[in-house]
């Protein structure tokens, strides 16, 4: 693809991310993305041929982004509940600060009033979680009676609703403040020897800032 091409379906990508998030998928209409964009209508159709094949770009753009997430926890040696941990605040902070993860989470919410099959974070996540859940049982980090697929796909499922409905929640607290929260009390029950806090701590410092984050994910694409 030309750069010039690339560079029109960037712009089109990030103003209906935008607008997306800000007034749902139902709200945004094709004339909202080309006024915002400055690209017209006919550029739109040219390269996405609809709203909703626009919408499901802005999802698979989110995703195809948490592959890469993983990377740095890739190294042997770290615990898995450990990685498992650091990951999550990776993933939150794209949920979080990140326009197009932001506007995906949204979309993925409202899926049913898109008239398209929208991909579903959970069949990635699920088995990642399991795998590393399974790796913490051989290694008899996991307390009794925890079972490696059906926990996980309870935290997947726990986890994003922290992610998307902890900004309505009374008492707002930062993100990552209710993440430290909520795994504080999951590790209390997930862990054979519950230290919660030394966890987390040393998860958040394998946790790359939102700086590095970036410059990984530049280079990745590149």
């Amino acid at each position: 693809m030309q750069e010039r091409a690339r560079a029109t379906r960037r712009a089109l990508l990030e103003s209906a991310a935008y607008l997306f998030l800000e007034q749902g998928y139902a709200g945004t209409s094709v004339t909202d993305i080309s006024d915002h964009s400055g690209k017209t209508s006919g550029a739109i159709y040219f390269h996405y041929s609809s709203k909703e094949n626009l919408a499901l770009a802005v999802v698979r753009e989110q995703f195809a982004s948490w592959p890469q997430l993983v990377t740095p926890y890739a190294a042997p040696g770290v615990p898995p509940l450990e990685k498992l941990v650091a990951l999550s605040f990776s993933i939150a902070r794209a949920l979080s600060e990140d326009t197009v993860a932001r506007a995906g989470a949204r979309l993925w919410a409202e899926r049913r009033s898109i008239d398209a099959a929208v991909p579903t974070p959970f069949d990635a996540w699920v088995p990642a979680v399991t795998r590393l859940l399974a790796e913490a049982r051989i290694r008899d980090e996991l307390a009794d009676g925890i079972q490696p697929s059906e926990t996980a796909a309870t935290l997947v499922c726990a986890f994003f609703g922290v992610c998307s409905l902890g900004d309505d929640v009374p008492g707002r607290r930062h993100w990552s403040d209710r993440l430290e929260r909520w795994w504080s009390l999951v590790l209390s029950a997930l862990q054979a020897h519950p230290d919660p806090g030394t966890l987390i701590a040393q998860a958040q410092m394998r946790t790359p800032s939102r700086q590095e984050a970036t410059t990984h994910l530049d280079r990745q694409s590149e």
